[in-house]
Protein backbone atom coordinates (compact mmCIF):
# COMPACT_ATOMS: atom_id res chain seq x y z
CA UNK A 1 0.00 0.00 0.00
CA UNK A 2 1.12 3.03 -0.96
CA UNK A 3 2.48 4.17 2.55
CA UNK A 4 4.42 1.45 2.56
CA UNK A 5 6.68 3.47 0.33
CA UNK A 6 8.55 6.38 1.77
CA UNK A 7 8.90 6.81 5.71
CA UNK A 8 9.17 10.25 6.81
CA UNK A 9 11.11 11.31 9.94
CA UNK A 10 9.52 13.96 11.68
CA UNK A 11 5.43 15.65 10.64
CA UNK A 12 7.75 18.81 9.02
CA UNK A 13 8.46 16.29 6.64
CA UNK A 14 5.41 15.01 5.67
CA UNK A 15 3.86 18.30 5.17
CA UNK A 16 6.65 19.44 3.13
CA UNK A 17 6.28 16.88 1.54
CA UNK A 18 2.53 17.36 0.61
CA UNK A 19 3.51 20.87 -0.65
CA UNK A 20 4.58 21.50 -3.96
CA UNK A 21 8.25 23.15 -3.80
CA UNK A 22 6.83 26.91 -5.38
CA UNK A 23 4.45 27.15 -2.79
CA UNK A 24 5.91 30.60 -2.60
CA UNK A 25 5.30 31.75 -6.04
CA UNK A 26 2.45 32.62 -7.49
CA UNK A 27 0.40 29.51 -7.85
CA UNK A 28 0.62 27.82 -4.47
CA UNK A 29 1.40 24.60 -3.34
CA UNK A 30 -1.36 23.09 -2.75
CA UNK A 31 -2.76 24.11 -5.89
CA UNK A 32 0.35 22.43 -7.86
CA UNK A 33 0.09 19.36 -5.84
CA UNK A 34 -3.40 18.81 -6.11
CA UNK A 35 -3.87 17.31 -2.48
CA UNK A 36 -6.72 17.28 -0.10
CA UNK A 37 -5.83 20.50 1.24
CA UNK A 38 -6.69 22.43 -2.22
CA UNK A 39 -10.06 21.15 -1.81
CA UNK A 40 -10.01 22.40 2.19
CA UNK A 41 -8.42 26.12 0.82
CA UNK A 42 -11.57 26.95 -1.85
CA UNK A 43 -14.75 27.34 -1.65
CA UNK A 44 -17.16 24.68 -3.06
CA UNK A 45 -20.27 25.07 -4.74
CA UNK A 46 -20.80 21.51 -3.03
CA UNK A 47 -20.14 22.30 0.62
CA UNK A 48 -21.91 21.00 3.29
CA UNK A 49 -24.76 23.48 3.27
CA UNK A 50 -26.17 22.93 0.23
CA UNK A 51 -27.03 18.89 0.18
CA UNK A 52 -29.78 17.54 1.62
CA UNK A 53 -28.40 16.69 5.08
CA UNK A 54 -27.05 20.31 6.72
CA UNK A 55 -25.69 19.72 9.48
CA UNK A 56 -22.45 22.72 9.32
CA UNK A 57 -20.79 25.66 7.21
CA UNK A 58 -17.82 24.84 5.17
CA UNK A 59 -15.27 27.23 5.81
CA UNK A 60 -12.12 27.63 3.33
CA UNK A 61 -8.71 27.65 4.75
CA UNK A 62 -6.87 30.35 4.47
CA UNK A 63 -4.23 29.45 1.56
CA UNK A 64 -1.46 31.67 2.69
CA UNK A 65 -0.94 30.45 6.14
CA UNK A 66 -1.20 26.66 4.48
CA UNK A 67 1.68 27.32 2.36
CA UNK A 68 3.87 29.13 5.20
CA UNK A 69 3.13 25.96 7.36
CA UNK A 70 4.88 23.74 4.46
CA UNK A 71 8.28 24.05 6.14
CA UNK A 72 7.77 23.57 9.84
CA UNK A 73 4.65 22.00 10.70
CA UNK A 74 0.89 20.31 9.43
CA UNK A 75 -1.38 23.46 8.48
CA UNK A 76 -3.86 23.95 11.36
CA UNK A 77 -7.89 22.07 10.08
CA UNK A 78 -10.67 20.62 11.39
CA UNK A 79 -8.92 17.39 9.92
CA UNK A 80 -5.69 17.89 12.62
CA UNK A 81 -7.74 18.68 15.59
CA UNK A 82 -10.75 16.02 15.75
CA UNK A 83 -10.36 13.13 17.63
CA UNK A 84 -12.06 9.97 15.24
CA UNK A 85 -12.81 6.99 17.39
CA UNK A 86 -11.93 3.52 14.92
CA UNK A 87 -14.49 0.85 16.23
CA UNK A 88 -12.92 -2.51 15.01
CA UNK A 89 -9.45 -3.53 13.76
CA UNK A 90 -10.41 -6.30 11.21
CA UNK A 91 -10.07 -6.63 7.71
CA UNK A 92 -12.56 -2.83 7.49
CA UNK A 93 -10.52 -1.20 10.57
CA UNK A 94 -7.33 -1.70 8.88
CA UNK A 95 -8.18 0.03 5.93
CA UNK A 96 -10.00 2.40 7.62
CA UNK A 97 -6.74 3.48 9.75
CA UNK A 98 -4.50 3.68 6.67
CA UNK A 99 -7.12 6.20 5.03
CA UNK A 100 -7.22 8.14 7.83
CA UNK A 101 -3.24 8.75 8.09
CA UNK A 102 -2.98 9.09 4.33
CA UNK A 103 -6.09 11.93 5.02
CA UNK A 104 -4.48 13.54 7.21
CA UNK A 105 -6.28 13.12 10.25
CA UNK A 106 -3.91 12.58 13.01
CA UNK A 107 -5.66 12.09 16.70
CA UNK A 108 -7.61 8.30 16.06
CA UNK A 109 -8.65 5.87 18.83
CA UNK A 110 -9.11 2.39 18.01
CA UNK A 111 -11.00 -0.46 20.19
CA UNK A 112 -11.07 -4.20 19.31
CA UNK A 113 -11.11 -7.12 21.60
CA UNK A 114 -9.94 -9.76 19.25
CA UNK A 115 -6.25 -11.20 18.79
CA UNK A 116 -4.61 -12.17 15.76
CA UNK A 117 -5.23 -15.04 13.76
CA UNK A 118 -3.21 -16.65 11.20
CA UNK A 119 -6.39 -16.87 8.51
CA UNK A 120 -6.52 -12.44 9.16
CA UNK A 121 -3.33 -12.59 7.41
CA UNK A 122 -4.12 -12.93 4.13
CA UNK A 123 -6.35 -9.15 3.84
CA UNK A 124 -5.46 -7.47 7.29
CA UNK A 125 -2.06 -6.35 6.42
CA UNK A 126 -1.51 -4.39 9.19
CA UNK A 127 -0.43 -7.59 10.59
CA UNK A 128 2.18 -9.65 10.34
CA UNK A 129 3.28 -13.54 11.54
CA UNK A 130 4.72 -12.53 14.31
CA UNK A 131 1.94 -10.85 15.18
CA UNK A 132 -0.44 -13.95 15.78
CA UNK A 133 -1.73 -14.25 19.17
CA UNK A 134 -1.51 -10.64 19.70
CA UNK A 135 -4.17 -7.61 20.31
CA UNK A 136 -5.45 -6.04 16.69
CA UNK A 137 -5.88 -2.78 18.24
CA UNK A 138 -2.36 -2.50 19.94
CA UNK A 139 -0.23 -4.11 16.99
CA UNK A 140 -2.56 -1.50 14.69
CA UNK A 141 -2.13 1.37 16.42
CA UNK A 142 1.69 0.13 16.53
CA UNK A 143 2.30 -0.29 12.81
CA UNK A 144 0.55 3.25 11.48
CA UNK A 145 2.41 5.31 14.24
CA UNK A 146 5.57 3.43 13.35
CA UNK A 147 4.61 3.80 9.80
CA UNK A 148 3.25 7.19 9.96
CA UNK A 149 5.28 9.16 12.49
CA UNK A 150 2.64 12.30 12.12
CA UNK A 151 -0.17 9.97 13.29
CA UNK A 152 -1.08 9.39 17.23
CA UNK A 153 -3.04 6.24 17.20
CA UNK A 154 -4.14 5.30 20.93
CA UNK A 155 -4.99 1.43 21.37
CA UNK A 156 -7.70 0.15 23.37
CA UNK A 157 -7.84 -3.91 23.69
CA UNK A 158 -11.26 -4.94 25.57
CA UNK A 159 -14.93 -4.71 24.86
CA UNK A 160 -16.87 -1.61 23.33
CA UNK A 161 -19.39 -2.26 26.60
CA UNK A 162 -16.29 -1.92 28.84
CA UNK A 163 -16.16 2.03 27.62
CA UNK A 164 -18.49 4.63 29.62
CA UNK A 165 -20.51 7.49 27.84
CA UNK A 166 -17.80 9.39 28.01
CA UNK A 167 -15.18 8.05 26.29
CA UNK A 168 -17.35 8.01 23.24
CA UNK A 169 -19.10 11.86 24.11
CA UNK A 170 -15.17 12.76 23.52
CA UNK A 171 -14.95 12.01 19.58
CA UNK A 172 -15.89 13.96 17.08
CA UNK A 173 -16.72 10.90 14.53
CA UNK A 174 -17.27 7.54 15.12
CA UNK A 175 -16.34 4.94 12.55
CA UNK A 176 -18.03 1.05 12.99
CA UNK A 177 -16.10 -1.45 11.38
CA UNK A 178 -17.73 -3.95 13.44
CA UNK A 179 -18.96 -7.54 12.20
CA UNK A 180 -21.57 -8.04 14.30
CA UNK A 181 -25.13 -6.73 14.52
CA UNK A 182 -25.53 -7.32 18.40
CA UNK A 183 -22.27 -4.79 18.83
CA UNK A 184 -23.63 -2.37 16.44
CA UNK A 185 -26.62 -2.05 18.24
CA UNK A 186 -25.06 -1.54 21.37
CA UNK A 187 -22.94 1.08 20.41
CA UNK A 188 -25.76 3.16 18.46
CA UNK A 189 -27.94 2.83 21.36
CA UNK A 190 -24.99 4.25 23.36
CA UNK A 191 -24.11 7.20 20.97
CA UNK A 192 -28.05 7.80 20.52
CA UNK A 193 -27.89 8.27 24.59
CA UNK A 194 -25.33 10.87 24.56
CA UNK A 195 -27.97 13.48 22.76
CA UNK A 196 -28.99 16.40 24.68
CA UNK A 197 -32.85 17.72 23.80
CA UNK A 198 -34.66 20.70 24.81
CA UNK A 199 -38.15 20.76 26.19
CA UNK A 200 -39.58 21.12 22.23
CA UNK A 201 -37.48 17.59 21.64
CA UNK A 202 -34.62 19.20 19.18
CA UNK A 203 -30.97 17.67 19.72
CA UNK A 204 -28.95 20.22 20.98
CA UNK A 205 -25.71 19.58 17.86
CA UNK A 206 -22.83 20.10 20.33
CA UNK A 207 -23.60 16.41 21.49
CA UNK A 208 -24.68 14.93 18.65
CA UNK A 209 -21.52 12.58 17.22
CA UNK A 210 -22.09 11.29 14.02
CA UNK A 211 -21.48 7.37 13.23
CA UNK A 212 -20.19 6.17 9.85
CA UNK A 213 -21.08 2.62 9.92
CA UNK A 214 -19.58 0.04 7.32
CA UNK A 215 -19.71 -3.40 6.43
CA UNK A 216 -18.80 -5.93 4.14
CA UNK A 217 -20.49 -9.26 2.96
CA UNK A 218 -18.48 -11.06 0.12
CA UNK A 219 -18.27 -8.58 -2.76
CA UNK A 220 -21.25 -6.32 -1.10
CA UNK A 221 -20.73 -3.61 1.20
CA UNK A 222 -22.34 -0.60 2.39
CA UNK A 223 -21.73 2.95 4.36
CA UNK A 224 -24.27 4.81 6.05
CA UNK A 225 -24.50 7.60 8.31
CA UNK A 226 -25.79 8.38 11.29
CA UNK A 227 -26.95 11.62 13.13
CA UNK A 228 -28.32 10.65 16.49
CA UNK A 229 -31.65 11.66 16.48
CA UNK A 230 -31.63 13.34 12.78
CA UNK A 231 -31.31 10.75 10.71
CA UNK A 232 -32.15 7.15 10.90
CA UNK A 233 -30.11 5.33 13.81
CA UNK A 234 -28.99 1.08 13.20
CA UNK A 235 -32.21 -0.10 15.35
CA UNK A 236 -34.42 1.93 12.58
CA UNK A 237 -33.30 -0.49 10.35
CA UNK A 238 -32.77 -3.81 12.19
CA UNK A 239 -35.73 -5.42 9.89
CA UNK A 240 -32.94 -5.38 7.02
CA UNK A 241 -30.45 -7.86 9.23
CA UNK A 242 -31.73 -11.41 9.10
CA UNK A 243 -30.90 -12.86 12.54
CA UNK A 244 -28.38 -14.82 12.82
CA UNK A 245 -28.69 -18.59 11.83
CA UNK A 246 -28.74 -21.34 14.37
CA UNK A 247 -28.87 -25.50 14.31
CA UNK A 248 -32.10 -27.79 16.31
CA UNK A 249 -29.83 -29.09 18.88
CA UNK A 250 -31.62 -32.64 17.96
CA UNK A 251 -29.84 -32.33 14.34
CA UNK A 252 -26.34 -31.21 15.63
CA UNK A 253 -26.31 -34.25 18.44
CA UNK A 254 -28.48 -37.10 16.16
CA UNK A 255 -28.55 -36.52 12.95
CA UNK A 256 -25.99 -34.19 11.71
CA UNK A 257 -26.12 -33.41 7.71
CA UNK A 258 -24.22 -30.64 6.99
CA UNK A 259 -20.64 -29.65 8.49
CA UNK A 260 -21.99 -27.20 9.97
CA UNK A 261 -23.94 -29.27 12.25
CA UNK A 262 -20.45 -31.68 12.84
CA UNK A 263 -18.83 -27.81 14.04
CA UNK A 264 -21.66 -26.58 15.99
CA UNK A 265 -21.73 -30.26 17.89
CA UNK A 266 -17.75 -29.51 18.59
CA UNK A 267 -18.03 -26.38 19.97
CA UNK A 268 -21.70 -26.62 22.19
CA UNK A 269 -21.80 -30.23 23.54
CA UNK A 270 -18.50 -31.33 23.51
CA UNK A 271 -16.34 -28.67 24.48
CA UNK A 272 -18.36 -28.33 27.62
CA UNK A 273 -17.58 -32.41 28.38
CA UNK A 274 -14.24 -32.08 27.61
CA UNK A 275 -13.56 -28.63 29.50
CA UNK A 276 -16.30 -28.13 31.99
CA UNK A 277 -14.29 -25.62 33.96
CA UNK A 278 -12.84 -23.30 30.96
CA UNK A 279 -14.98 -21.18 28.32
CA UNK A 280 -13.61 -21.66 24.50
CA UNK A 281 -11.64 -19.08 23.64
CA UNK A 282 -12.47 -18.12 20.17
CA UNK A 283 -9.62 -15.94 19.66
CA UNK A 284 -7.24 -19.02 20.81
CA UNK A 285 -5.81 -21.04 17.70
CA UNK A 286 -5.55 -24.06 20.07
CA UNK A 287 -8.84 -23.86 21.13
CA UNK A 288 -10.05 -23.39 17.79
CA UNK A 289 -7.54 -26.05 16.23
CA UNK A 290 -9.46 -28.87 18.86
CA UNK A 291 -12.61 -27.68 17.63
CA UNK A 292 -11.80 -28.10 14.07
CA UNK A 293 -10.13 -32.06 14.99
CA UNK A 294 -13.05 -32.44 16.62
CA UNK A 295 -15.86 -31.31 14.32
CA UNK A 296 -13.63 -33.04 11.02
CA UNK A 297 -13.70 -36.13 13.38
CA UNK A 298 -17.28 -36.45 13.52
CA UNK A 299 -17.89 -35.29 9.97
CA UNK A 300 -15.90 -38.05 8.81
CA UNK A 301 -17.72 -40.77 10.95
CA UNK A 302 -20.95 -39.04 9.37
CA UNK A 303 -19.55 -39.67 5.87
CA UNK A 304 -19.97 -35.63 5.57
CA UNK A 305 -17.58 -33.59 3.68
CA UNK A 306 -16.58 -29.97 3.70
CA UNK A 307 -14.72 -29.71 7.09
CA UNK A 308 -12.54 -27.09 6.81
CA UNK A 309 -10.48 -24.47 9.42
CA UNK A 310 -12.10 -21.70 7.72
CA UNK A 311 -15.13 -23.07 7.66
CA UNK A 312 -14.54 -23.95 11.52
CA UNK A 313 -13.83 -20.08 12.31
CA UNK A 314 -16.90 -19.04 10.43
CA UNK A 315 -19.89 -21.09 12.24
CA UNK A 316 -18.27 -20.70 15.75
CA UNK A 317 -17.53 -16.79 15.31
CA UNK A 318 -20.42 -15.96 12.99
CA UNK A 319 -17.80 -14.88 10.35
CA UNK A 320 -18.78 -12.87 7.36
CA UNK A 321 -16.98 -13.68 4.62
CA UNK A 322 -14.40 -11.22 3.42
CA UNK A 323 -13.15 -10.02 0.39
CA UNK A 324 -10.33 -7.30 0.59
CA UNK A 325 -11.17 -5.14 -2.20
CA UNK A 326 -14.77 -4.82 -0.54
CA UNK A 327 -13.14 -3.72 2.49
CA UNK A 328 -11.14 -1.21 0.63
CA UNK A 329 -13.77 0.02 -1.26
CA UNK A 330 -16.15 0.53 1.82
CA UNK A 331 -13.40 1.98 4.31
CA UNK A 332 -12.94 4.64 1.83
CA UNK A 333 -16.68 5.63 1.18
CA UNK A 334 -16.36 5.69 5.02
CA UNK A 335 -13.55 7.43 5.41
CA UNK A 336 -14.59 9.88 2.70
CA UNK A 337 -17.55 10.56 4.67
CA UNK A 338 -15.63 11.20 8.04
CA UNK A 339 -13.68 13.78 6.26
CA UNK A 340 -16.70 15.71 5.09
CA UNK A 341 -18.27 15.62 8.45
CA UNK A 342 -15.25 16.95 10.20
CA UNK A 343 -14.49 19.71 7.15
CA UNK A 344 -17.78 20.22 5.81
CA UNK A 345 -15.82 20.70 2.76
CA UNK A 346 -19.07 18.56 0.59
CA UNK A 347 -22.40 17.08 1.13
CA UNK A 348 -22.87 14.47 3.35
CA UNK A 349 -24.20 10.79 2.32
CA UNK A 350 -27.66 11.03 3.46
CA UNK A 351 -27.80 8.14 4.12
CA UNK A 352 -27.03 4.85 2.79
CA UNK A 353 -24.44 3.50 -0.20
CA UNK A 354 -24.37 0.04 -1.22
CA UNK A 355 -22.12 -1.38 -3.17
CA UNK A 356 -23.30 -4.85 -5.19
CA UNK A 357 -19.36 -5.77 -6.50
CA UNK A 358 -20.52 -8.70 -7.84
CA UNK A 359 -22.34 -7.13 -10.10
CA UNK A 360 -20.00 -4.62 -11.41
CA UNK A 361 -18.87 -1.08 -9.98
CA UNK A 362 -22.11 0.09 -10.01
CA UNK A 363 -22.90 1.64 -6.30
CA UNK A 364 -26.39 3.51 -5.65
CA UNK A 365 -27.04 5.94 -2.62
CA UNK A 366 -30.72 5.98 -1.20
CA UNK A 367 -32.27 7.82 2.44
CA UNK A 368 -33.48 5.23 4.97
CA UNK A 369 -36.02 7.09 6.76
CA UNK A 370 -36.50 6.74 10.75
CA UNK A 371 -39.03 4.77 12.36
CA UNK A 372 -41.46 6.41 14.16
CA UNK A 373 -41.95 4.17 16.74
CA UNK A 374 -37.82 3.35 17.03
CA UNK A 375 -36.94 1.64 20.39
CA UNK A 376 -33.54 3.94 20.31
CA UNK A 377 -34.11 7.45 18.63
CA UNK A 378 -37.56 8.07 19.40
CA UNK A 379 -39.75 7.19 22.49
CA UNK A 380 -41.27 4.71 21.66
CA UNK A 381 -44.91 3.35 22.87
CA UNK A 382 -46.79 0.26 21.78
CA UNK A 383 -49.86 -1.56 22.50
CA UNK A 384 -49.52 -5.30 22.67
CA UNK A 385 -52.69 -7.37 22.45
CA UNK A 386 -52.07 -10.65 24.31
CA UNK A 387 -54.38 -13.54 25.70
CA UNK A 388 -55.06 -13.05 29.78
CA UNK A 389 -53.58 -16.45 30.45
CA UNK A 390 -50.28 -15.08 29.39
CA UNK A 391 -47.43 -15.51 31.30
CA UNK A 392 -44.65 -12.92 32.22
CA UNK A 393 -42.25 -15.37 30.60
CA UNK A 394 -43.69 -16.01 27.48
CA UNK A 395 -44.06 -11.97 27.18
CA UNK A 396 -40.39 -11.52 27.72
CA UNK A 397 -39.55 -14.97 24.67
CA UNK A 398 -42.27 -12.46 22.46
CA UNK A 399 -39.95 -9.25 22.97
CA UNK A 400 -37.02 -11.50 22.35
CA UNK A 401 -37.73 -13.40 18.97
CA UNK A 402 -40.33 -10.98 17.79
CA UNK A 403 -39.46 -7.34 15.54
CA UNK A 404 -37.76 -5.94 18.55
CA UNK A 405 -35.13 -8.81 19.17
CA UNK A 406 -34.10 -7.79 22.72
CA UNK A 407 -31.66 -9.76 24.22
CA UNK A 408 -32.21 -9.46 28.01
CA UNK A 409 -35.17 -7.31 28.95
CA UNK A 410 -36.41 -6.45 32.51
CA UNK A 411 -40.19 -4.88 32.74
CA UNK A 412 -41.60 -3.29 35.56
CA UNK A 413 -45.14 -1.31 35.82
CA UNK A 414 -45.34 1.56 37.71
CA UNK A 415 -45.97 0.19 40.99
CA UNK A 416 -44.32 -2.71 40.69
CA UNK A 417 -41.23 -4.56 39.56
CA UNK A 418 -41.83 -7.41 37.35
CA UNK A 419 -39.03 -8.68 36.75
CA UNK A 420 -34.78 -7.76 36.60
CA UNK A 421 -32.29 -9.21 34.73
CA UNK A 422 -29.58 -8.00 36.84
CA UNK A 423 -28.46 -7.68 39.71
CA UNK A 424 -28.51 -12.02 40.76
CA UNK A 425 -30.71 -10.91 43.92
CA UNK A 426 -32.88 -9.03 42.62
CA UNK A 427 -33.44 -11.60 39.15
CA UNK A 428 -34.19 -14.22 42.19
CA UNK A 429 -36.35 -12.08 43.98
CA UNK A 430 -38.60 -11.11 40.70
CA UNK A 431 -38.04 -15.12 39.42
CA UNK A 432 -41.22 -16.42 41.08
CA UNK A 433 -42.94 -13.61 38.67
CA UNK A 434 -41.68 -15.37 35.11
CA UNK A 435 -44.62 -18.61 35.64
CA UNK A 436 -47.40 -16.20 36.91
CA UNK A 437 -50.24 -15.03 34.37
CA UNK A 438 -49.87 -11.42 33.06
CA UNK A 439 -53.31 -10.44 33.98
CA UNK A 440 -52.55 -11.60 37.66
CA UNK A 441 -49.27 -8.72 37.85
CA UNK A 442 -50.84 -5.82 35.97
CA UNK A 443 -54.46 -4.00 35.19
CA UNK A 444 -55.64 -3.91 31.59
CA UNK A 445 -54.51 -0.93 29.74
CA UNK A 446 -51.11 -0.75 31.85
CA UNK A 447 -48.33 0.61 31.17
CA UNK A 448 -45.20 -1.70 31.40
CA UNK A 449 -41.54 -0.10 31.11
CA UNK A 450 -39.40 -2.15 29.21
CA UNK A 451 -35.48 -1.92 29.73
CA UNK A 452 -32.23 -3.79 27.85
CA UNK A 453 -28.82 -4.05 29.06
CA UNK A 454 -27.80 -4.68 25.52
CA UNK A 455 -29.32 -1.53 24.56
CA UNK A 456 -28.39 0.91 26.93
CA UNK A 457 -30.49 3.66 25.33
CA UNK A 458 -33.83 1.76 25.29
CA UNK A 459 -36.91 3.63 25.85
CA UNK A 460 -39.60 1.45 25.30
CA UNK A 461 -42.99 1.99 26.95
CA UNK A 462 -45.61 -0.99 26.48
CA UNK A 463 -49.41 -0.54 27.18
CA UNK A 464 -51.14 -3.98 27.48
CA UNK A 465 -54.37 -4.82 26.53
CA UNK A 466 -55.69 -8.55 27.60
CA UNK A 467 -58.09 -10.15 25.45
CA UNK A 468 -60.24 -12.92 25.69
Amino acid sequence: FAFCHRQATDPSQIASETMSSDCASATSGIEGRGSLLTLLSRPSPFANETGELPIGEFEPLDEAAVCSSGGGSLPSSPLTTAKVLVVGAGGLGCEILKDLALSGVPNVDVIDLDSIDVTNLNRQFLFRQSDVGSSKAEVAARFINKRCPWMKVTAHHGKIQDKGPDFYAGFQCIISGLDNIEARRWLNATVCGLVEVDDDGDPDPSTIVPIVDGGTEGFAGQARVILPRITSCFECSLEAFPPQKSFPLCTVAETPRLPEHCIAYAFTLQWPREFPDRKLDTDSPDDMRWVYEQALARAQKYNISGVTYMLTMGVVKNIIPAVASTNAIVAAACVNETIKLLTFCSQTLNTYMMYMGSAGVYSHTFVYEPKDDCIVCKAAKKKMQIPRKMSLNQLIQNLMDGELRLKGPSISSPGKTLYMQRPPSLEKATRPNLDKALSALIENGEELTVTDEKLPNLNLTLTIVFVD
